[in-house]
């Protein structure tokens, strides 16, 4: 593991916690030596502070996605906005906690991170209990071990791509996993509490919009002027996706 952060005593507690919780650590203090280790070492996850001098913890994660780096990174950062945290969406970081934060809850999302290094194992009757519901699109999604189309998607599971019709879509890791379970289950309406437990293995609770940030950021990914929308909201339960 990359930890990079550019406050000492914050540095050095989360990298004892993190070695007293089994992982081995790196740390280092600035953009500068993250993306030297990330290159030399080739980390199994990173942990990037947002704010960091000279090369912050966004121009990071630009910098190695834009070199088909796609190992998880989870964002520190003290930025509370939605705009803030949906930059770090932008900059391709799969996840992000906000400080001050409870170690319990880094190790958490960690936890789910490294759990989604390998494909997601969903079912195609994932979700099917805990208040979700079914809706009649039509047609059953398309789903073998190395891909799945549904509702004009196609995604191939084995290169970690996808497709709305002819255009490829530029997804991160939690985007990707997040697409792929809704369209393994197309038509079938999944409950927030399933979602959080199949994409980050832990239910934030009620108060948390960290659904509503991913859901909204992938909208903004398929959708298309003129075409219908594929992520529907269902008020109170979840989401579904659908081909209206």
């Amino acid at each position: 593991m990359l930890l990079a952060e550019d406050d000492r005593a914050i540095r050095h507690a989360l990298e004892r916690a993190l070695t007293l919780e089994g992982y081995e650590v790196t740390a280092v203090a600035d953009g500068v030596e993250a993306l030297a280790h990330a290159h030399r070492d080739q980390p199994d996850v990173l942990v990037l502070d947002v704010m960091m001098p000279g090369i912050d913890g966004l121009q990071v994660c630009r910098v190695l996605r834009a070199e088909g780096d796609r190992t998880p990174i989870l964002m520190l950062t003290a930025l509370v906005e939605t705009a803030d945290r949906i930059a770090g969406l932008d900059a391709g970081a799969d996840d992000y906690v906000v400080k001050p934060f409870d170690v319990e809850e880094v190790f958490a999302r960690l936890r789910a991170l490294l759990r989604r290094t390998s494909p997601v194992t969903t079912g195609a009757g994932a979700g099917s209990g805990g208040g979700s519901g079914v809706a009649d699109t039509g047609r059953e999604p398309q789903i073998s071990d190395r891909q799945v189309e549904a509702a004009g998607l196609r995604m191939d599971l084995q290169a970690r791509r996808a497709w709305r019709g002819r255009r490829e879509l530029e997804l991160t890791r939690t985007e990707f996993e997040l697409l792929e379970l809704l369209a393994r289950n197309a038509g079938i309406v999944l409950d927030h509490s399933t979602i959080y437990d199949r994409i980050w293995g832990y239910d934030f609770g009620p108060g948390s919009k960290n659904l509503a940030v991913y859901v909204g950021y992938l909208r903004r990914k398929l959708d298309e002027p003129g075409a219908p929308q594929l992520i529907h909201t269902v008020r109170g339960v979840g989401y579904v996706l659908r081909e209206d």
